[in-house]
């Protein structure tokens, strides 16, 4: 939902006062703002280029098809830790369950 003209003044008088009364960490704030941006925007070209590459060379040349696809593996993996990191790293629940007296319910022996 856009904001209407009345909050939109409103946010930049808010913005407008803090970076009067704290510069340095608003120049902080700017600083973590603008690399979390560069942190998903390289691994995104870097999925592109290494797309484009396995795409242009797969008939002609498969070595360096291969390098477009580890290009795209290791950009993908670097997108998916930046994610993480980002949305705190929270870990999904393991799916195994305990009895109700604390032991794996399938025990040997």
């Amino acid at each position: 939902m856009p904001l209407s003209d009345h909050e939109e003044r409103i946010l930049a008088e808010i913005e407008r006062r803090f970076y009067e009364e704290d510069p340095a960490f608003a120049h902080t704030v700017r600083s973590i703002a603008r690399s979390a941006r560069t942190g998903v925007r390289l691994p995104v070209v870097g999925m592109a280029c290494g797309l484009a590459l396995i795409i242009a060379f797969l008939a002609r040349s498969t070595p360096i098809a291969l390098i477009g696809f580890a290009l795209f593996v290791a950009s993908a993996t670097i997108l998916v830790q930046v994610l993480r990191a980002r949305s705190g790293g929270t870990e999904p629940p393991t799916t195994r369950r305990r009895s109700a007296r604390g032991r794996r319910p399938f025990r040997r022996g």
